[in-house]
């Protein structure tokens, strides 16, 4: 016997489940399992705005900093990229920076005219040398420092960790989405366990598919509705139950993407991924943190045309995406962290292209932000073993997504104390 019964009634009036799409049952079993123990009926702890809706978009591979927001107006970068340096303001030729600030003589990859447009609407915080001591050039561990927010890599992550610190010791299922392969190691805290699907046409219960002779108690159920809340239930019911009430997730967030998006989309992969939030958000999802990914950033040769590619590709994207968000009516409540695991060596190889190096900027973008430029650009010949030394702890830019925005406890969820980067508006 249960001490608080699961039924579908429950279940139902989460407005979301438990479901992940898997290729056996028993993950199935596993993932949906994760999130159901607890009161559903609990709620948020007061003071914490509800409304508001944090989006990260991952770049993955370690994106060129420097070739994104350009030092133009130092001598030093044009010395060490010969081949594949972006031009000043006023150059010839296509690929001319878009100025972002002419006195610190900065400016866009030529590529994100998308994104320019949406900075000069006072849209986008581009927060310049984001880092962290001792840094490392693994993508593997890098990005599991920037997961965990933790120099050491171990332990939940920061986004998990948020959700653990304000569900009330109540596990969210429905609190946080990925839209990928995998839930990203951020999103795991040690109550919180998120969703992730990468395709919402296949987020469904599989047990029929997977073996036939479950669909007698399935069907058998879905007729019932659910087992009376007080009766005792055995293994199976619990499971077919949860089973059921992943259809009506699935089913919730088909129907949400179904729906023609406002503004149009471009037809590639980050562009399909915020679509889909777009849509959840749009279909009044009660989900706070939303998750996507973009890889190809490991340009070790051959880079000018790729990385042009791959920026036109982030900056389309998140540019429909906050166009999407207007035309809703939901612009104000949503902010979205566009970062990569670090940044490119200064100088290019023999090949093209830029090794593995450090610091970078992030962009921070939504009607909730700070706009403009924050912090300096890094320096150029002041190096550390050719690599640049970075300004601001990648830390301060969670504090600020996480006190100021989201209005948690920052230096609990980051087990430290680190000064807001003021990327958006308390």
């Amino acid at each position: 016997m249960r001490d608080t019964p699961f039924t579908r009634r429950l279940f139902l009036q989460r407005g979301c489940a438990l479901a992940s799409l898997a290729a056996t049952v028993p993950c199935f079993i596993e993932r949906s399992a994760l999130g159901v123990l607890g009161n559903p009926l609990l709620s948020s702890n007061p003071g914490v705005p509800d409304h508001r809706i944090l989006v990260v978009v991952q770049l993955g591979g370690g994106n060129d900093g420097l070739n994104t927001v350009i030092p133009y107006g130092d001598p030093a970068y044009f010395n060490a990229r010969p081949q594949i340096a972006v031009q000043a303001p006023g150059a010839s030729g296509n690929t001319v920076a878009l100025q972002l600030d002419q006195n610190a003589g900065i400016g866009l990859h030529p590529a994100m005219t998308s994104l320019k447009e949406l900075y000069d609407e006072g849209l986008v915080s581009v927060v310049q040398g984001v880092g962290y001591p001792n840094p490392n050039r693994s993508h593997f561990t890098s990005m599991d420092i920037w997961q965990t927010g933790r120099l050491d890599a171990k332990g939940s992550g920061w986004i998990g960790r948020y959700f653990d610190a304000t569900c009330n010791g109540t596990p969210i299922p429905e609190g946080s989405v990925a839209v990928g392969r995998t839930a990203p190691l951020a999103m795991e805290g040690n109550i919180q366990k998120p969703i992730s699907f990468e395709n919402p046409a296949l987020f469904r219960w599989l047990g029929e598919d997977l073996h036939g002779s479950m669909k007698e108690p399935y069907d058998a159920i879905n007729r019932a509705g659910a087992l009376a809340g007080t009766q005792a239930e055995t293994q199976k019911d619990f499971l077919m139950r949860t089973a059921l009430d992943a259809q009506v997730a699935s089913g919730r967030i088909l129907a949400a993407v179904a729906k023609q998006p406002l503004v149009r989309y471009p037809e590639h992969g980050l562009a399909r991924q915020l679509r889909t939030v777009g849509a959840m958000i749009r279909d009044g999802m009660p989900t706070r943190v939303y998750y996507a990914t973009m890889g190809g950033f490991d340009t070790h040769s051959g880079q000018a045309g790729r990385h042009a590619q791959l920026l036109r590709q982030v900056a389309e994207s998140v540019a429909a995406f906050q166009r999407d968000l207007k035309e809703q009516g939901n612009a104000e409540r949503v902010v979205t962290l566009v970062f990569s695991e670090f940044g490119r060596r200064v100088k290019q190889n023999g090949s093209g292209g830029t090794d593995h190096g450090t610091a970078a900027p992030v962009f921070v973008v939504g009607a909730g932000v700070k706009p403009g430029v924050v912090g300096r650009h890094p320096s150029l010949v002041d190096l550390d073993q050719g690599d640049l030394k970075f300004g601001v702890d990648f830390r301060s830019v969670y504090a600020s997504l996480l006190g100021d925005w989201m209005k948690a406890p920052s230096d609990q969820i980051l087990r430290g104390n680190f000064p807001s980067a003021g990327v958006v508006r308390a």
